[in-house]
């Protein structure tokens, strides 16, 4: 299924040094801007009304600052290497094997992808008829076309001039401009229903925090198969990791607690209708739903990168199109309305996946040189992560209280430190 190593193959081949472009500031606006997300906002809104206010925030801020370290430090491996995300499952797992862990990624890219598109596509609606308009039932498939063929046009252009030109000089201030004037707006209300009150609110069962940690984590591990696409283009393994970390932990804990106190103040099963009650929602939603656009491109961006590691006779962009035209086809036909267990299944497989990498690849291994004389099949990094997907599904049921991915992650990244020097 996987192609053999080769120069033309620029998923599992390091990027030059003249083309490593990115600073901290580049990967910390990349990745602030990918982690803030209506999406996100929902996950955190999921929180409540299970759990108290203090044990939401409390599990928002440990399992964004975990789980943007995870992100970060897969990012530094994928800098220091010069390797895409493919290229490190090749060392990891195997030449053949591989290609199991990237065809899931490809169909998880899919997914988030038509997902991202879907939440444009309804709050476009939703911002639509809140305006007068869009009332017709047409208006759902122009606009789910609309978003779909923008992404189609970012995704044939370049990704680097994309995240420096783009991103980090017109998306990144326009998004934190809207983001302070939602959370002043619903602080406001907050401080008006009382503050106290709120937050000593306590939560009515159904969800620990550790539990809760789980689904907080869930975000950005999923994130962790796309990392190392865009952090190999950095020119400093420890920028990549500061900016990394510090991006998406900001952006992480700020669009869960926000989308917690939405849910405190503004109850609703409609998120995007709650906050276009907030005086000036219908602008700061706007321009939210603009900078989602860089969501669903990092999907069909990174989904071309996978697709090219197994198929390289068709380029990166050209695999782009195909993953941009996928993701709208799969939003205009897939009912797209189980997030939670959607994500949780992600961090069944791409936990301990990641664990395993962690485990082999950390504190300077010799990743370059692993992908080179990578064997087919990896086995003992293949029975690990077998065994932490067991692990992740089996935990809730012996011990619901510690959650999954902690424990999970734990024990893969310390099965495949102490065996790290295996090669087969």
């Amino acid at each position: 299924m996987t192609s053999h190593l080769s120069p033309a193959n620029e998923a599992i081949a390091p990027v030059p040094s003249g083309a490593r472009v990115f600073g901290v500031r580049d990967h910390a606006s990349l990745w602030f801007s990918l982690g803030v997300g209506l999406l996100v906002m929902q996950v955190g809104a999921y929180l409540m009304p299970a759990l108290g206010t203090r044990e939401a925030l409390a599990a928002i801020v440990l399992g964004s600052v975990i789980g943007a370290a995870l992100l970060a430090w897969v990012a530094k491996i994928g800098c220091d290497s010069g390797l895409a995300s493919a290229g490190l499952m090749h060392a990891v797992y195997g030449r053949r094997f591989a290609g199991l862990p990237i065809v899931l990624n490809i169909v998880q890219l899919l997914g988030w992808g038509a997902f991202e598109l879907v939440v444009m596509r309804d709050s476009t609606v939703a911002i639509g008829r809140q305006s007068g308009g869009m009332a017709a039932g047409y208006w759902p498939l122009l606009a789910t076309l609309g978003w779909g063929a923008i992404v189609l046009l970012l995704i044939s252009g370049s990704m680097v001039r994309l995240v420096r030109r783009l991103i980090a000089r017109i998306a990144l201030p326009l998004v934190v401009l809207s983001l302070l004037w939602l959370s002043w707006q619903f602080l406001s209300i907050a401080q008006t229903q009382g503050l106290g009150p709120l937050w000593s609110r306590s939560g009515e069962g159904g969800m620990g925090v550790l539990p809760a940690l789980d689904l907080v984590i869930a975000m950005p591990v999923s994130w962790l198969p796309l990392v190392a696409d865009y952090a190999r283009h950095g020119h400093d393994g420890r920028g990549a990791f500061r900016g990394t970390w510090l991006g998406y932990a900001v952006a992480n804990i700020w669009c869960y607690a926000l989308g917690v106190l939405v849910a405190l103040t503004l109850p609703s099963e409609n998120l995007v209708a709650a906050l276009l009650l907030a005086q000036g929602g219908l602008v700061a939603l706007s321009l939210i739903l603009i900078d989602e656009i860089d969501n669903a491109y990092g999907d069909a961006y990174s989904g071309s990168v996978s697709a090219h590691s197994l198929w390289p006779r068709w380029s990166v962009r050209r695999w782009g199109v195909a993953m941009a035209l996928a993701c709208t086809a799969f939003a205009l036909v897939l009912p797209m309305h189980s997030l939670e267990p959607f994500l949780l299944l992600l961090s069944s497989v791409f936990v301990p996946l990641f664990g395993v990498i962690l485990g082999r690849l950390a504190f300077g291994a010799p990743t370059q040189q692993l992908l080179a004389q990578a064997p087919a099949v990896r086995w003992s990094a293949t029975l690990i992560w077998l065994a932490g997907i067991a692990c992740y599904h089996l935990l809730p049921g012996i011990a619901p209280v510690l959650g999954s991915a902690l424990p999970t992650l734990a024990l893969c990244f310390a099965l495949a430190w102490v065996t790290r020097g295996r090669n087969s």
